[in-house]
């Protein structure tokens, strides 16, 4: 049996017919129009300029303003330094304008020891502890509390602030150290004033005003705080105070005296001419047992507030010519000056307001405790010496 043959395959693979040997070319488009170009730009590295908007365009910011000079300072606006002070031996004394006020007011003392020697007879056996305590209660001038009591209630005083302090102790620190008194010895107090003005009270007390202290350039403070510090050193303070309270009970038995004359003159005035002739025997019988007991003292009574305004006048030249020797002759004559124009200021404009400016009498004159501005100047000449441009 024969084997079954292989099948035959075709020896070639079959023709396919091939592609065309060329494609259809692509369509040919239409070229973009051509528009006329810009020109180049004369220098190249120069941007082109485009034309300003239709719109007006936002000012650029205006440049900020030249800050002011800085202000010129005052003259008398100084820097102290601390430095070594020489402490001298007198730290407060007595001048011959203490010792006459003391003395001025021994009538005052004579009166009023006769008014509390009277009271004290209605106590029997403790009359003599009244009167006793009566003359040792002087000594409360010099006691720190008391004196922070009268500073702070009756002369409305208060203690400075921080801020307040730190604007007083250099020009303090350098009134003491050419005065040479320690810093210890005397305070200062604040006024809540919006005055110009400072005050020298009882022993250890210097207070200024609120209005000097903001207001015044340090040199000028300064002249304000030596003026009150010669009216310590000079005892000006602490004599007028002692001899305002021991006659303090006198003053008071005479007020009393003056209400009870005029409810006499009252009384017996319904009588006609019974009520001057009771005072006119009244004062005669009173004038009487004063020349017979005391010589006449208390009749003096009557010019003391004369003679005691001539002292204060007095005592504000020492006071002036001791801050001038220390120094702020010219700080303290700009400080009177101003206050001469101030006061001349507001007499002009109450008389272009149509009121009437009182003057000042003779008698009133008489009665300031306080010289006037130009004499006060006046004194102060010596110690600012020439002129600016004298030969």
């Amino acid at each position: 049996m024969t084997e079954p043959s292989e099948p035959r395959y075709p020896q070639a693979p079959p023709q396919y017919p091939q592609a065309p040997p060329h494609y259809p070319q692509a369509p040919h488009y239409r070229q973009a129009p051509q528009y006329p170009q810009a020109p180049p730009p004369a220098h190249p590295t120069q941007p082109p300029t485009r034309p300003a908007p239709p719109y007006p365009r936002t000012p650029p910011p205006a440049a900020p303003p030249a800050a002011p000079p800085p202000p010129v300072p005052h003259p008398h606006e100084l820097r102290f330094e601390q430095r070594r002070v020489h402490i001298s031996e007198r730290q407060r004394g007595a001048d011959d304008t203490a010792i006459g006020r003391l003395l001025l007011h021994v009538p005052n003392f004579l009166c009023s020891l006769l008014v509390v020697s009277l009271v004290s007879m209605f106590f029997g056996a403790l009359g003599i502890v009244l009167v006793l305590a009566w003359l040792a209660s002087g000594a409360l001038v010099f006691h720190r509390p008391t004196e922070r009591a009268l500073a702070r209630y009756v002369l409305k005083l208060r203690p400075p602030t921080p801020q307040e302090l730190a604007r007083l102790v250099p020009v303090w620190r350098e009134v003491l150290a050419r005065a040479g008194i320690e810093q210890h010895t005397y305070e200062l107090w604040v006024e809540d004033s919006e005055e110009l003005n400072a005050v020298a009270a009882a022993g250890h007390m210097v207070g200024v005003t609120r209005f000097a202290l903001e207001r015044l350039p340090s040199g000028q403070l300064a002249a304000v705080l030596a003026h009150e510090l010669g009216h310590h050193v000079g005892g000006h303070s602490w004599s007028g105070l002692l001899g305002y309270w021991y006659a303090l009970p006198g003053r008071i038995a005479w007020r009393l005296m003056l209400i009870l004359t005029y409810v006499a003159i009252r009384v017996s005035g319904l009588f006609f001419w019974a009520g001057p002739l009771f005072v006119v025997i009244v004062f005669g019988v009173l004038a009487i047992a004063t020349i017979g007991f005391l010589y006449g003292l208390p009749l003096l009574v009557l010019l003391m507030p004369y003679l005691l305004a001539a002292v204060g006048r007095r005592a504000e030249f020492h006071a002036d010519q001791q801050a001038a020797a220390l120094g702020f002759a010219p700080m303290l004559a700009e400080v009177l000056s101003g206050l001469q124009a101030s006061e001349q200021h507001a007499a002009a404009v109450a008389a272009a307001g149509g009121k009437r400016v009182k003057r000042q009498g003779a008698l009133a004159r008489l009665l300031d405790s306080h010289p006037a501005y130009p004499a006060r100047l006046e004194r102060l000449g010596p110690y600012l010496g020439p002129p600016t441009g004298a030969g």
